[in-house]
């Protein structure tokens, strides 16, 4: 985050109770997840907590506009990756929480409320446009999302308990200290501070990092001939103006920072798309637009995701990775590896999923349901030997390798797809769908555009099937269901630290998001487009980028492509950076790890030894900070994207109907917080038998 010193330095909700002796509890960081926590913080203080004064200090220089990545003025060409209707802050009924439920609307919903509004709410009309437009399956622009942030913390300090008070601080958190009775004291940018705090919460979100070594070389290169590179960030932050017209740009990445760059560069620049006759989208240039040459490791973008057909809080209940499993695996006593403990059951799901659908699509439903009785045997079956060897392995002497994705169950299963009739060209196949180019050759530059074309083309057509009816797109959108589970497995060092680096975060992660985190299927329209109307190129798998230092220009291509090399004057990185608190510019968690009042997370190597990693070290719920001696600070909590590795996927949103697992980690560091500031508060929840967990 950045300050704004030209925002007031703080504002205050009208008081509903005397401050005197009220506990005093900040929220550093009030994007979606702080937002939650404050959430959370009301709907307690209105319940177990009514006998407490609480003063929240909210503290975060983007208050009041969406915050630093919803920003509400961001261009309205920046779209959501998740529809309308699965998107909230509220809890519900699902939510496995010690705190009262507090329904509220779903971002859909709030756009219904908009749109009754009419002019009697201040939102400007192109917001109200939206909302009228807005339906339940589609994507909002990230500037709508920012107005629901902010509308529901207009709501929040409208509706408090009348116990509550609530502060804002535009202004950055630069430092935090404390007294030797444990009051705590944050320090604001521009020297306001925040005195006599009980307790912190720390929800910072995506923070500015040191470059790496790369990228300080690709900088250093640029400044000394001239060039411009534009380094891994948030599209609505890059300095596209830098780019001219007609311009040859080399784009890296080929994800959803991808898509918002090029839509920034393209429809962002007066470009337009249309339908043709066909249905097709064709692409009308500006003639503002640069050139963009585009490359990654795979060669293609994301998969499109494929149209909602589970309404807004349906998901795949897990038939193998159940609650049953997950205690069994979290308390088994042992480090677990990734490809042999938790794979396997991930793996059957999507299998099961898939053929479910395909011979559903052929025989009706009974069909499916009598393939899922004889095949969920077979998986607990290779799951359970996946397990034994896991159990049995010497840690040092036999690790797996990070990409041995195991084959057992799809050997296992041949038989019983013989039998239900399942030609070999439709089976399961992973390894074709981490790497489509697979075992082809390509002899020049318009080869391999042909192939990319068919491609996409064949991901429209999959993504329009639909993610219950489309077996191809059902199956990957289990791996997003899915997330909440995979989770409660591999959080907090269940993994040997080894099979976390190599297997999860290297392996499972990246795949994981190529498959089931990719852009709306319009955005692979546009993408085909832009192809056919010679704006973008892309060089293929592999790609390669150099720095020419005599000619003083870099340089991309592909080996799996003859012909492909490219240069240019200009490099864009079109990726978010990677979480890391070893390289953070945010002046407060700098301080904390200066200080020893913050560490970076070690996971346990199996046999022997630690892997550090970028994220910051908490306890287990509710998230205490832990500080370089391994003391555990009883009034510091944080949670989020700082304690990515800690925790998996933090960026992921909070959906509805599925029993949030950010809701309950909401829930549980609101309650530790209020419960660390006053004794209090822990006798009242001791007294009701309350669980805080």
């Amino acid at each position: 985050m950045t300050g704004t010193e030209s925002a007031p330095p703080s504002t205050t909700a009208a008081p509903r109770a005397s401050s005197a002796n009220a506990l005093e509890i900040a929220v550093v960081g009030v994007g979606p997840r702080g937002l939650s926590v404050l959430e959370r913080l009301c709907a307690n203080a209105g319940a177990d907590f009514a006998h407490l004064r609480l003063r929240v200090r909210l503290v975060d220089p983007h208050l009041g506009r969406g915050g630093r990545v919803w920003r509400t003025d961001q261009s309205p060409q920046l779209l959501m990756n998740t529809i309308a209707s699965q998107v909230t802050l509220f809890t519900d009924e699902t939510v496995d929480c010690a705190g009262p439920v507090a329904p509220g609307p779903d971002l859909h919903e709030w756009a219904g409320f908009c749109a009754l509004a009419g002019e009697f709410d201040d939102l400007p009309e192109a917001v109200r446009a939206e909302a009228r437009a807005l339906g339940p399956d589609d994507y909002p622009t990230r500037a709508f999302y920012g107005h629901y942030l902010d509308w529901v913390l207009r709501r929040l300090l409208r509706t408090a308990p009348p116990n509550v008070t609530i502060e804002l601080h535009r202004r950055l958190a630069v430092d935090l200290e404390e007294d030797p009775d444990g009051v705590q004291h944050l320090t604001l940018a521009g020297g306001e501070r925040i005195t006599g705090l009980d307790a912190v919460v720390l929800t910072t979100g995506h923070a500015d990092l040191r470059p790496t070594g790369e990228e300080r070389a690709h900088a250093e290169f640029a400044r000394a001939h001239g060039l411009r590179y534009l380094p891994p960030d948030n599209p609505a932050e890059t300095d596209h103006g830098a780019i001219e017209p007609g311009e040859k740009v080399l784009v890296r990445g080929l994800g959803l920072n991808f898509f918002d760059h090029v839509a920034l560069l393209t429809a962002g620049r007066g470009g337009r798309f249309t339908r043709r006759a066909d249905g097709a989208l064709a692409y009308l240039p500006s003639g503002r637009e640069p050139i963009l040459v585009a490359g990654a490791r795979r060669g293609v973008p994301h998969h499109a995701r494929g149209e909602n057909q589970k309404g807004p809080r349906g998901r795949h209940v897990p038939l193998f990775l159940t609650e049953e499993r997950i205690a069994a695996l979290t308390g088994a006593g042992r480090p677990l590896r990734f490809l042999d403990d938790v794979w396997p059951w991930i793996d059957g799901e999507v299998r099961a999923v898939y053929y479910a659908a395909l011979l559903a699509e052929r025989g009706g439903p009974g069909a499916a349901a009598g393939f899922l009785a004889e095949y969920r045997p077979l998986v607990e079956a290779v799951g359970a030997l996946s397990q034994l060897a896991a159990e049995s392995r010497d840690p040092v002497t036999a690790r797996p390798g990070p990409h041995a994705a195991p084959v057992a169950l799809a050997e296992a299963e041949g038989e019983l797809l013989d039998a239900w009739s399942v030609p070999r060209a439709d089976r399961w196949d992973w390894a074709a769908l981490a790497a489509p180019h697979r075992g082809r050759d390509f002899a020049h530059p318009e080869q391999f555009r042909a192939w990319l074309l068919d491609h996409l083309r064949a991901d429209v057509r999959e993504a329009r099937l639909g993610n219950v009816r489309g077996p191809l797109k059902a199956a990957l959108d289990v791996l997003r269901d899915l997330r909440n589970e995979v989770r409660l497995v591999v959080d907090h060092g269940s993994l040997s630290g080894d099979s976390h680096e190599a297997e999860l975060q290297r392996w499972y992660t990246p795949l994981n998001a190529y498959l089931s985190i990719g852009p709306p299927v319009g955005r692979i329209e546009e993408m085909i487009a832009l192809l056919e109307a010679g704006v973008l190129e892309v060089v293929g798998p592999g790609v390669t980028v150099e720095r020419d230092e005599r000619r003083g220009e870099w340089v991309m291509g592909s080996p799996a492509v003859p012909g492909s090399r490219h240069r240019a004057r200009v490099l864009l990185e079109a990726r978010l950076p990677e979480s890391d608190v070893r390289r953070t510019l945010d002046p407060l968690v700098e301080s904390l790890l200066r200080k020893g009042c913050g560490v970076p997370y070690r996971i346990p190597v199996d046999g022997g030894g630690h892997l550090e990693t970028g994220g910051l070290a908490v306890t287990r719920r509710p998230y205490r900070l832990v500080e370089r001696s391994g003391a555990v600070h009883p009034r510091r909590f944080a949670f989020g994207i700082p304690t990515e590795s800690v925790h998996w996927a933090t960026a992921a949103g909070v959906r509805p109907g599925v029993n949030s697992v950010i809701l309950g980690d909401a829930d549980a560091v609101a309650r530790a917080s209020v419960l660390a500031a006053d004794a209090r508060a822990a006798d009242a929840v001791g007294r009701k038998g309350n669980r805080v967990r």
